[in-house]
């Protein structure tokens, strides 16, 4: 009795001993192994001008100096990227870009580079250390992917040129939780005409965004801002600020967005004669509304978009102004369309892109300078791999 017990007892350590190492076993971390991956972008589009602007007010925007009944095939994006995790905690990533508007002397495309960058992961729990060139927190890193649609248009702080969506520089990403219910990011970079620029003089740009996500994440609020000194002489500067709310589910999602800036000094009224001119603030100020959803699951979506902008909210028609360059004309935008997704990653969109411009100045004579408009109907197809 006393050897079967003994046996009984021995078997059972052996079993236990046996299976808790078997337990360590599946428990052991896997060895870390260094990985790349290719991607890429594809943004063009069929247009024709089915209408344009008297006075060709705009070529700062897409169609803005194009003749009405003009029609052709037309890249507006190409981008190529590469991101390699070189370890748990560090990654890298480079990507070459072509914009529409990137054509060296000859008008033949030119690529330059949209992001060179280094990303320290989870330096500190929930935090990335970014260094190089990236996306800046005024739009690429939350309000852009929530409106969806940048195959369209940028969204609108970006497509109206009040910052910058890219900047060479250091930044810090973190979340408040595990689940990113509440996040920030902050930037500090060279500041001038953006990060494929070389930068021209000791002055930086500082960036902050703060954003929240309630309610499962259904509900999105996004401050930001930014601020940098453009000349100490002329106590010039450039502050701007951004709200953006947005409901965001499967079925459809809405969002606005308020964008206010202030340009110390950057503009010269000479009302009162050139001896006794004065610095003023130019104060831009714009509202983009939009919705997006989908007909059928996975296949066929809509969208849709509405911008209010004007350039100047300080200008006073009375006045003169001896500034070079200055937009008198408030924009309203509007696009349209339908989204058919035949395989993920691949879109077909017939659209309607419309803008339209109302002089700000006094005693203008004539209806078309007074008030006209840009009316462009596309066929826009993008892929992403």
């Amino acid at each position: 009795m006393k050897k079967t017990l003994l046996s009984i007892a021995t078997l059972a350590s052996l079993t236990i001993a046996t299976m808790s190492q078997a337990q360590d076993s599946t428990t052991v971390k896997k060895e870390f192994v260094p990985s790349g991956k290719i991607s890429g972008q594809f943004i063009g589009d069929y247009f024709f001008k089915a209408h344009a602007d008297s006075a060709l007010r705009s070529n700062t925007i897409q169609y803005g100096g194009v003749a009405k009944n003009y029609d052709a095939f037309a890249i507006r994006r190409i981008y190529l990227g590469y991101d390699y995790q070189m370890s748990e905690h560090f990654a890298t990533q480079l990507l070459i870009a072509n914009e529409s508007d990137n054509l060296d002397a000859n008008g033949e495309r030119t690529f330059y580079i949209k992001a060179a960058n280094i990303r320290w992961k989870n330096f500190v729990k929930n935090n990335d250390l970014i260094i190089g060139q990236s996306s800046t927190p005024v739009s690429a890193t939350v309000t852009e992917a929530i409106w969806g649609y940048r195959s369209i248009e940028k969204t609108v702080i970006d497509m109206r040129a009040l910052a910058r969506t890219n900047e060479l520089g250091i930044a810090l990403q973190g979340k408040l939780n595990d689940k990113g219910d509440y996040g920030y990011n902050f930037m500090i970079g060279n500041g001038g005409k953006g990060g494929q620029f070389t930068e021209v003089d000791k002055n930086k740009k500082g960036y902050g965004e703060l954003y929240a996500k309630f309610l499962d994440q259904k509900i999105v609020v996004d401050v930001n801002g930014s601020y940098e000194e453009v000349s100490v002489v002329n106590k010039q500067y450039i502050e701007t600020g951004k709200l953006a709310i947005a409901y965001v589910s499967k079925p459809f999602v809405v969002g606005v967005e308020l964008v206010s800036q202030n340009q110390a000094n950057a503009a010269t009224d000479t009302t009162n004669g050139k001896k006794n001119a004065k610095l003023v603030y130019v104060t831009p100020f714009a509202v983009s509304a939009y919705v997006r959803g989908q007909f059928i699951e996975n296949r066929l979506f809509y969208f849709a978009r509405y911008d209010s902008y004007n350039p100047n909210t300080s200008y006073t028609p009375s006045h003169k102004y001896s500034t070079a360059g200055m937009i008198t004309n408030k924009e309203r935008f509007f696009t349209t369309g339908l989204d058919y997704t035949p395989l993920t990653n691949v879109h077909i969109m017939p659209n309607i892109w419309y803008d339209k411009y109302t002089t700000l100045k006094d005693n203008v004579k004539g209806s078309h300078a007074k008030s006209d408009y840009d009316l462009v109907y596309r066929i826009t197809a993008c892929y992403k791999f």
